[in-house]
């Protein structure tokens, strides 16, 4: 199968870190295992076929009652779509997994360097996300 898109370029276009206090840190290496990864893709459209994909992981505990910490990486990757006559449906399946796919090792090794150089030495992210899985559970 030939390729319906390659990448132009991905960068880190936005990265928020924040730890209040000696205390919070504290607080987010004890309490790191219930930390939860999410991912939030969005696209627009480009000059010359191009899409630029936005996919943001943000690192919170959804149990804190008061913020502690907040991790996020905001990934930007412009794409050039090779196949002219792409359906939508291909298009979005390229965006939301292939690409996704794709990336997500690179992002994550990324985003995991930063966060363990930013006071949290150990970290160990949990279960790997599966595009795939949630392209297809989007679909249902």
């Amino acid at each position: 199968m030939e390729n319906k898109y390659k990448i132009v370029l991905n960068y880190i276009q936005d990265l928020s870190i924040e730890i209040s206090s000696p205390e919070s840190l504290v607080t987010i290496r004890n309490t790191i295992p219930e930390f939860q990864m999410k991912v939030d893709i969005n696209s627009k459209p480009l000059k010359k076929k191009m899409i630029e994909v936005l996919t943001t992981l943000s690192y919170t505990n959804p149990n804190e009652k008061k913020k502690t910490g907040f991790f996020q990486i905001k990934y930007a990757t412009v794409i050039d779509i090779l196949d002219l006559n792409i359906k939508k449906d291909e298009l979005e399946k390229i965006v939301l997994c292939d690409l996704q796919t794709e990336i997500y090792p690179e992002l994550e090794q990324k985003f995991l360097t930063i966060l363990k150089n930013s006071g949290l030495p150990d970290l160990k992210f949990g279960k790997k996300i599966d595009f795939e899985k949630l392209y297809k559970a989007r679909l249902n």
